[in-house]
């Protein structure tokens, strides 16, 4: 068995990874995948450049964000797609907005929490920036803050306990845009390119098993996030994985766009993904049932 290091997150997006952790899909594959789900995305990338993670599903943005200071993570595998949902607080209208909470810089939950408050006219509200998207979360259900921007299952979660509404989504201004995505870095694919294409063809058996089965995987992913199977199940019905997302090129490009804008980049980066080993894996026919 080779042994690897995989750091994840709680949420749908991570669903492909969680599924192919527990029904052994990564084990099948001769993988000792070790798992840590860390407490916020941005202490990944330098876990990462450290060698302490050798994989991570995390933001895709973060990664593009890397690449512009010449870190070498890369992207090789869609997973989240439209994640972020913007969340209005119980008894709280569209023009009854005065504080909207947010994660750290960077992240899609960010950049989408940007982009609808300009499509709202909302550049005046007051923006309450937190240290976790779980903080933001807290902002809202502690009615610190109006409305707040997250990922499912929090947003559904909300929204089935009357304490939240959903107004706007991702997909609302980027159709299609990727989420937290599969990543590795530049040194593990020069080092060991099969090991790379083993983890992605797990983690699309993963994320094919999440399709096909959303009630076995909100069960399985439970464990993981913290919330009921219930809420996770009916947030798959919004927000299903998919190993294509990065393969959405108008979206990731307007993101891009928005994050040179808003002084989170310099320069528009290069090289941050390689889809070889992902289409690799999706070009080999399965055997027949």
């Amino acid at each position: 068995m080779t042994k690897v290091n995989m750091a994840l997150l709680r949420g749908v997006c991570q669903t492909p990874a969680y599924a192919a952790q527990e029904c052994g899909f990564f084990s099948d594959r001769g993988l000792d995948v070790e798992i840590r789900v860390a407490s916020t995305a941005w202490l990944i990338p330098d876990q990462m450049v450290r060698g302490a993670m050798d994989f991570a599903v995390m933001p895709w943005t973060r990664v593009a964000a890397a690449s512009s200071r010449d870190e070498d993570l890369v992207l090789i595998c869609g997973s989240g797609c439209e994640e972020a949902a913007l969340v209005l607080r119980d008894g709280v209208e569209l023009d009854d907005v005065h504080t909207l909470a947010v994660p750290q810089e960077g992240g899609i939950k960010d950049l989408t929490a940007a982009a609808l408050v300009r499509s709202l006219g909302w550049e005046d509200r007051e923006k309450l920036r937190m240290p976790s998207g779980d903080g933001a979360i807290l902002a809202l259900v502690g009615q610190g803050a109006d409305a707040a921007s997250m990922v499912e299952p929090y947003a559904t979660a909300l929204e089935a306990q009357g304490l939240g509404s959903v107004v706007k989504r991702t997909g609302d201004v980027w159709p299609g845009a990727p989420g937290c995505s599969l990543t590795t870095t530049q040194r593990v694919i020069d080092r060991d390119p099969g090991l790379v294409r083993e983890v992605v063809a797990a983690f699309a058996e993963g994320a094919e098993f999440v399709e096909r089965n959303p009630a076995e995987a909100a069960a399985i992913a439970e464990g993981y996030i913290g919330v009921h199977r219930n809420f996770i199940e009916r947030a798959l019905e919004h927000n299903r994985p998919s190993v294509h997302a990065l393969s959405n090129h108008e979206a990731m490009n307007a993101i891009l766009s928005l994050m040179m804008e808003l002084g989170y980049i310099d320069q528009l980066p290069t090289g941050y993904a390689d889809l070889s080993h992902l289409e690799a894996v999706l070009s080999v026919e399965k055997p027949a049932a």
